[in-house]
């Protein structure tokens, strides 16, 4: 299968993964990341990624619904982290969430894949890469069962 690059500011939807909902999702991420963490400056952050990479992964940013080159993807393949590698999607579970970016019903591996309250914006879950720390996105329980 074909390691798809990963456009890290995107928009996640988990729920659905093994009938947990986005609270019994979180409880489950509690397990420690089998692997070396990355963990960079934000200068070291800046020239590695490009400035909207940038805003999205440090930042907690987005890019504008229905813009992003994943968005209508639909090759077969791997979506991995832009910032540090890390395999987090598979495109099997991509499916089309009528948002505007791409969203997936379950990570590739659990571990590689967080989640921790975020009350930024209303209450909900934010999505973190495991290895690195960079925002993916939130999980809603609006997905497919």
């Amino acid at each position: 299968m074909k390691k798809l690059p990963f456009a890290r500011w995107i928009a996640l939807v988990l729920a659905g993964l093994a009938g947990c909902s986005p609270g019994d999702r979180a409880q489950a991420d509690d397990k420690p990341f089998p692997g070396e963490k990355v963990v960079k400056t934000e200068e070291e952050w800046r020239q590695i990624l490009t400035e909207e990479q940038f805003h999205v992964l440090r930042e907690k940013g987005t890019e504008r619904a229905f813009t992003g080159e994943y968005h209508a993807n639909h090759e077969s393949g791997v979506y991995a982290c832009s910032a540090c590698g890390l395999e987090l999607f598979d495109s099997e579970q991509k499916f089309d969430s009528g948002t505007g970016w791409p969203s997936f019903w379950s990570p590739k591996v659990d571990a590689n894949v967080g989640s921790e309250p975020d009350t930024s914006w209303g209450v909900r879950t934010e999505v973190p890469c495991n290895r690195c720390g960079g925002h993916l996105g939130h999980v809603f329980d609006d997905g497919p069962k």
